[in-house]
């Protein structure tokens, strides 16, 4: 953290996309980081989050900015002259620390705050920041807010949550949030966990949730619309809940129904669902991926209503984003390179129950990864080192390198361990780092130790190396290397899954009697 001399609120107009109400302190603000690899100036130094707390006031329209009130309670790591928080696309009204004002300027995608009084390391704070948050995108960013055909939903992934609200935008600071709205009396609110009170006054209703366990910003949920919220049971009483547009309750009941089996099968595989409640999104939107928004996860309401889509398909994808709540969610990536412990796993659930459902068998997709994977990796990096996004081009880290390629690693390690081992690694994983974050190291480790083995020239060729080792026990599986000048080609049996700022649902649809 760079400590500068602590100055007093001058008025001072900044060029920023932060606020144009910004001032200047006595030596140029500069945004930090945590230095991750691939988002060098996401999340800050200096100070851990404990809680979030989230005001939104909807207009009534989606075009417009709501207002927003933004209050974080956290500790400090070290001696802070100045805070920085990733913000990027709203109007800062005011900020307060410990109750008195604050100075702030803008630098980069940070917000950067001066308290009146410097704090000392292990000092509790809590900062306050009044402002709006813009569902329209600009034209060179993407994500935050998604605007739907009735109101709005979030997709902060991955790096996105501070173009909606200031916060520690990193996954290795996970954080309990309170998340409230108010909108109009004639649309529904829901957010992350359980609710925790609705208050009607006037033609405005605020619904509250809370979660119980921490949570990562970019998996943080909101959805305001005209929507319904159907409750069911699932597996131990959990409660269900799934929130879908009020006029097609019926025609998607038949795919809502589906969850709680779904989760009494990933239980079976991994272990006791991880939260205190689930369900799933449908949103009327246009948005090329589905998204696994811990306690309530985003999909495309086309995805459930648009013919052609084999069934056994759209299943496999309910459960690949129903396994993030425990890789991913629950258990957090400790960087972004660590990202393929989180599709690789969901990718792999997401296979093994296309396999156990509907015959579609998990060593014919490993194989047909296996053939591609030299093309994804030379496109994507190899699995736990992919490549940086090109913000220019419009490519994200969200590649078949992290998905089939990364699962691919999987198959491999359980051909390499056994299966025992290997489930008994599965299990282990997620009850272990249970709401906390977890490196590939940790992962290499626990392989290790379960299956007694030195792992360490194993996973440096899986996960690092250029050209695909030779799969353990397929002498004979073959990658094909990229041809020079082209890209790699996805298959339909390797790119079943659209992630974040990928290609929808990249599998081709089948005739209506594929069903």
């Amino acid at each position: 953290m760079l400590l500068t001399p602590r100055v007093r609120l001058k008025s001072a107009l900044l060029a920023s996309a932060v606020s144009v109400c910004l001032v200047a302190a006595s030596a140029p603000a500069v945004p930090l980081g945590v230095g991750d690899r691939l988002f060098p100036h996401l999340g800050n130094p200096g100070y851990d989050v404990a809680s979030y707390d989230l005001s939104f006031t909807y207009p009534g329209t989606n075009s417009k900015p709501l207002q927003a009130v933004t209050t974080i309670n956290a500790w400090t790591t070290t001696a802070l002259e100045r805070i920085n928080l990733d913000f990027a696309h709203g109007k800062v009204d005011s900020v307060e620390v410990d109750g008195e004002p604050a100075a702030f300027t803008g630098a980069g995608d940070d917000l950067v705050v001066t308290p009146e009084d410097s704090l000392t390391p292990g000092s509790w704070m809590r900062i306050t920041v009044r402002h709006t948050s813009d569902p329209v995108s600009t034209a060179d960013r993407d994500g935050g807010w998604v605007r739907t055909a009735d109101g709005l939903a979030m997709a902060n992934q991955a790096d996105a949550a501070h173009l909606v609200f200031p916060c520690n935008d990193h996954p290795s600071d996970k954080a309990m949030f309170t998340i409230r709205i108010t909108a109009p009396n004639d649309y529904t609110a829901v957010a992350n966990g359980l609710p925790a009170g609705v208050e009607r006054v006037g033609d405005a209703t605020t619904w509250t949730y809370r979660t119980q366990h921490p949570m990562a910003t970019e998996l943080a949920q909101v959805s305001v619309g005209r929507s319904t919220v159907v409750h069911r049971e699932g597996p131990h009483a959990l409660p269900v809940r799934d929130v879908v547009p009020t006029k097609d309750r019926e025609l998607l009941e038949p795919w809502l129904k589906k969850t709680p089996d779904q989760i009494a099968w990933m239980e079976g595989k991994v272990g006791p669902y991880p939260f205190e409640t689930y369900g799933v999104l449908m949103a009327e939107a246009s948005t090329g991926f589905e998204l696994e928004t811990q306690t309530l996860s985003l999909f495309e309401r086309d995805l459930f209503t648009e013919p052609g889509y084999p069934k056994w398909y759209v299943e496999s994808i309910m459960v690949h984003e129903l396994a993030h709540q425990w890789f991913g969610d629950s258990v957090s990536p400790r960087t972004w390179s660590d990202l393929w412990l989180n599709e690789g796993h969901a990718t792999w659930y997401e296979a093994l129950y296309a396999e156990e459902k509907a015959g579609r068998t998990l060593e014919a997709r490993m194989k047909a990864a296996y053939g591609a994977s030299d093309r994804w990796r030379a496109a994507g990096g190899p699995p736990a080192q992919p490549k940086a996004p090109d913000p220019g081009q419009k490519i994200s880290i969200f590649r078949p390198n992290v998905y089939d390629g990364a699962a691919l690693v999987l198959y491999a390690l359980r051909e390499k361990i056994g299966r025992p081992a290997f489930q008994h690694l599965e299990r282990a994983w997620v009850h272990n780092h249970r709401d906390s974050t977890a490196s590939t190291a940790d992962f290499q480790s626990l392989a290790e130790e379960i299956s007694g083995r030195g792992l360490s020239g194993f996973f440096e060729d899986w996960l690092y190396a250029e050209k695909t080792p030779p799969m353990p026990g397929h002498p004979d599986w073959k990658s094909v290397a990229p041809t020079a000048g082209k890209g790699p080609k996805a298959t339909p049996q390797a790119a079943p899954h659209a992630g974040p700022h990928t290609a929808p649902h990249a599998v081709p649809k089948a005739p209506p009697a594929a069903k």
